[in-house]
């Protein structure tokens, strides 16, 4: 579902949604709570903003003085750039500015500065952001915006979503801090994963596997038959499915390791049958987080959804299914497998499809299966973390 709506977006170019000012304060603060000076003394860059819609801006702007920055830096994409439907509203703060130039609103990015108190008011907030044009659209491939992202110490963002793997890999060319939103299946692009198996990236600390609300222009929609959406402040929101947050900001719900059970308490007390082996991959099958013993030694698959609850103290990553060559490669091939379906007809698909999936031996309870000319059969599962614990 999720996957369905946000590739809905892309094609109307609608993939930019504008997140809610309680969303980003919740997860700033489990940072701040786990290290009060974790903003202190640094320079952040909000690329890809537009603070006269966006809250990120007005968030920093806000705390600007309680975090201790030193320097904010916000830029955005000129209107020209984002296709808008109905044309591109002049907002008041650039109405009022000595340099606003309509032709260049349209065409140059804008970008957007606090370091100092402006206003004269004894204090350093948002009424002291100063703006200017930028030389170019504002895109964050632009040699000016890597210039900045190369001063900045922190970057942190609501990136299109059509853009997340360039995103990352762009945050990733010079090593910076970050924070930005992401749907949860960004956990498996070969652009992202290598970075989480390797600690040098992982989830935040809210909002995982449950959606989050953004604001979306009035006449916005996603499909006749998608219906989360609501007012607030007098403006439309939409739930996204599947998006939380990916950085590598530390916060202590990364340090909070799992309670868990032995194998034979798992065994005893809730599937009531053993561990069973994967097929083609050298590691045991844990359908569900909680179920993971403590006291296996050997490697394990579970759902990504235990990204979310993942101790680097406690357990280590060392694979990703469906992709051979991210720590551990599958074994077996399928290619001279046929699809069945439950009722035993042919699907027309082979095996090869299925490769890299995890599989295990036999038939399932329902859902399509594989099977060879010896009558062995397979069926594929979702995509599995593999994971083993950190002290074997």
């Amino acid at each position: 579902m999720a996957n369905n709506i946000l590739t809905a977006a892309k094609k109307a170019k609608n993939d930019e949604f504008y997140t809610q000012y309680s969303d980003i304060q919740k997860e700033i603060q489990a940072y701040v709570d786990y290290k009060p000076d974790a903003f202190k003394g640094k320079t952040v860059l909000l690329p890809c903003d537009d603070p006269e819609w966006s809250n990120f801006t007005k968030f920093f702007a806000q705390n600007f003085e309680r975090y201790g920055l030193k320097k904010l830096i916000s830029t955005s994409y000129a209107s020209e750039s984002k296709n808008y439907k109905d044309g591109y509203q002049v907002t008041l703060f650039e109405q009022n500015a000595e340099q606003f130039e309509h032709d260049k609103t349209k065409i140059k990015g804008k970008i957007f500065t606090l370091t100092r108190d402006v206003s004269g008011d004894g204090k350093i907030d948002i009424e002291d952001l100063e703006w200017n044009y930028l030389e170019g659209d504002g895109d964050f491939r632009s040699e000016e915006v890597k210039k900045l992202r190369d001063e900045a110490d922190i970057i942190i963002t609501n990136p299109p979503f059509s853009l997340f793997r360039e995103f990352i890999s762009w945050i990733f060319e010079v090593e910076k801090q970050c924070l930005v939103i992401g749907n949860i299946n960004a956990i498996k692009y070969s652009e992202v994963f290598p970075f989480i198996r390797d600690k040098k990236l992982w989830l935040g600390a809210t909002n995982f596997n449950k959606g989050m609300y953004f604001y979306v222009p009035a006449d916005f929609k996603y499909s006749s038959t998608y219906k989360f959406e609501r007012e607030k402040d007098g403006k439309k929101i939409n739930r996204v499915p599947g998006v939380c947050w990916f950085g590598n900001l530390d916060h202590g719900k990364r340090h909070s390791p799992l309670s868990l059970m032995t194998e034979d308490e798992v065994i005893k007390f809730v599937s009531k049958k053993p561990f069973r082996k994967y097929d083609n991959f050298d590691a045991i099958e844990v359908p569900l987080v909680k179920l993971i013993p403590n006291d296996y030694g050997g490697i394990m698959g579970v759902p990504i959804t235990f990204l979310d609850k993942y101790s680097p103290e406690q357990f280590e990553i060392v694979g990703l299914s469906m992709r051979d060559g991210f720590g551990l490669e599958s074994h077996k091939k399928y290619d001279n497998y046929k699809e069945i379906r439950q009722d035993g007809t042919y699907t027309g698909s082979s095996g090869k499809k299925t490769n890299g999936n995890p599989m295990l031996k036999g038939k399932p309870e329902k859902g399509n299966y594989y099977i060879d000319k010896d009558g062995n059969c397979a069926y594929s599962l979702y995509d599995r973390l593999f994971i083993i614990h950190k002290s074997n």
